[in-house]
């Protein structure tokens, strides 16, 4: 493996760009970022089953990164370590259940403070959202005093039930423009909701019950969560998501403003429900389960083998595991599609920036916030299941004055807000742990992290709940991945001999010392410098 280059990601680019780029105006920003979707399931990767003609063509532009990996493998703490360049233990969002604190240095609020316009449309993510379920639960008044009284409510689905269309205020952690989507599968809240229905659309078949009962058709018989909603593609959320982002470029370049959107997909996360023609896309009996299906997992921690032996699906958050290939075979087709559609979305903002002029003065980064399993060892969804399919997402760079690239060099979510302020000549805030990727760019053999850390963590009462160790680290390497959880229990996997992760070297011991201090090293690196938070924001 190459020596590591180590950069300042705080650090100016006065000596800026290749010399064609001089001059120029600070580039446009526009972020593609979807949910759950494995590094692998893009045409770009060699899938032979997709088709992604528009991210395949924005790929053949930009620098590939083939080993990005997550700092965290679920949605709020991901999202809130791309936009803040911090691991989840620093600034404070470990798990789903709580909000990114509202005066946290994001990557964006820089760029708003250098006179950018700044979007964000789509998923957020940043803070709790509540299903309508909850409401009768709680108390609709209780959730109300909520949304009143406290700026960490923004997200929440019910509070675009009424006449009044809600207005986050103008600094969101940066961004000065917001709609959101703030749902799943074919289910509509937020800013999308009320998108569609001034659209036209029936509430009775936007807004409904997530679980069996949810309308629409062609489901599966054997889980319920994929589905054709009962609405066409134009109202989707990913239709709402391309077609907003659009107003937005389009409002800020007229103003002649350099901008930066945060353009969110909700999808492909489950539930898997592709609207219209996209349902039609792929044969369930086309799919091919991967390799790895059927694999027993007799030597997995104990929390791993409980979720592998639970094939119900119970919950929809929850994962577990699968014993029928149709069902991974049908996950897959509804994934597929839900995926080639988001890929003719992206392809509309693509063709949009050529025609208004913008495209060579922009730059494009794509990714995910986190993987799947989607059969992988016979696991579906996500969580404390740290194999590549969850851990891996897609991450393109493409940026004025770089050609294409491709790099298998390590990199991490964490290194996307340094990439990009480098990329913009401006400094990052205080204490990030991601590195910027220029060096990377220049040259794709270079790297600029010998070793990764990933972190998981659940609270004790959740834990226990669900089954699962409160805590989990990983470490990934070139060549391996240790992982260990509060249990006490280890895996180890030697990724050149075992890409696929199927033997588990915890038991003979292979580099297990080397690796186990490589993680405690990586653990103590992440020093908490004052949680991202430098100004106070709550007002």
């Amino acid at each position: 493996m190459p020596d590591a280059v180590r950069r300042d990601p705080a650090a100016s680019v006065d000596d800026g760009p290749p010399a064609e780029g001089a001059g120029r105006r600070p580039p446009n920003v526009l972020v593609v970022i979807t949910d759950q979707q494995r590094a692998d399931h893009v045409g770009f990767a060699g899938n032979p089953d997709l088709r992604t003609p528009n991210l395949d063509a924005l790929a053949a532009r930009s620098t590939v990164f083939d080993r990005a990996y997550v700092a965290n493998p679920v949605c709020s703490p991901n999202r809130s370590s791309i936009l803040t360049g911090r691991m989840p233990s620093s600034h404070g969002v470990i798990f789903n259940d709580r909000a990114l604190p509202w005066g946290a240095e994001t990557f964006v609020r820089p760029l708003r403070e250098a006179g950018y316009r700044t979007a964000l449309i789509g998923k957020s993510h940043l803070q709790l959202s509540v299903d309508r379920e909850m409401v009768p639960r709680i108390g609709r008044d209780a959730c109300a005093d909520g949304f009143d009284n406290s700026v960490y409510g923004w997200e929440f689905a019910e509070r675009f039930d009424g006449d009044e269309d809600p207005t986050p205020p103008a600094d969101y952690y940066g961004f000065d423009h917001v709609e959101f989507a703030t749902d799943h599968g074919a289910r509509m809240a937020g800013h999308h909701l009320r998108w569609a229905l001034a659209k036209g659309a029936s509430r009775d078949d936007v807004v409904h019950p997530m679980g069996p009962d949810s309308p629409g058709d062609r489901r599966s018989p054997r889980w319920w969560q994929i589905y054709r909603p009962p609405y066409p593609a134009e109202l989707h959320c990913t239709a709402f998501v391309a077609e907003r982002t659009l107003a937005f470029i389009d409002e800020a370049t007229s103003q002649d403003r350099p901008w930066m959107a945060w353009m969110a997909f909700p999808d492909p996360h489950h539930p898997l429900t592709p609207p219209g023609k996209w349902f039609d896309r792929h044969r369930a009996e086309d799919m091919t389960p991967p390799d790895t299906f059927g694999d027993p997992l007799d030597d997995a921690p104990p929390h791993i083998r409980a979720i592998r032996a639970r094939t119900d699906g119970p919950l929809w958050v929850m994962p577990f595991g699968v014993d029928d290939p149709g069902l991974v075979r049908e996950a897959l087709a509804a994934t597929y599609g839900m995926i080639e559609f988001i890929d003719a979305e992206v392809g509309r903002v693509l063709d949009h920036l050529e025609q208004i002029g913008v495209a060579d003065d922009t730059i494009v980064v794509f990714t995910s916030d986190h993987g799947e399993m989607m059969g992988d060892h016979s696991l579906m969804l996500k969580g404390n299941l740290h194999y590549q399919g969850v851990l891996r997402v897609p991450l393109t760079v493409a940026a004025p004055g770089f050609g294409p690239a491709r790099s298998t060099s390590l990199v991490s979510s964490l290194d996307i807000a340094p990439t990009l302020l480098e990329l913009c000549g401006l400094r990052g805030h205080r204490g990030m742990h991601g590195e910027s990727l220029r060096p990377l760019l220049d040259d794709p053999t270079v790297s600029v992290h010998d070793h990764l850390l990933v972190e998981d963590d659940v609270s004790p009462v959740i834990a226990r709940l669900i089954g699962v160790p409160a805590r989990m680290r990983t470490l990934m390497t070139a060549d391996a991945r240790f992982a260990r959880d509060s249990d006490g229990f280890e895996q180890v996997f030697d990724l050149d001999s075992d890409p696929a992760e199927t033997t588990d070297r915890s038991d003979d011991g292979w580099r297990r010392d080397e690796l186990h201090t490589a993680l405690i090293d990586s653990m103590m690196a992440v020093d908490d410098v004052g949680g991202g938070i430098s100004r106070d924001r709550a007002g």
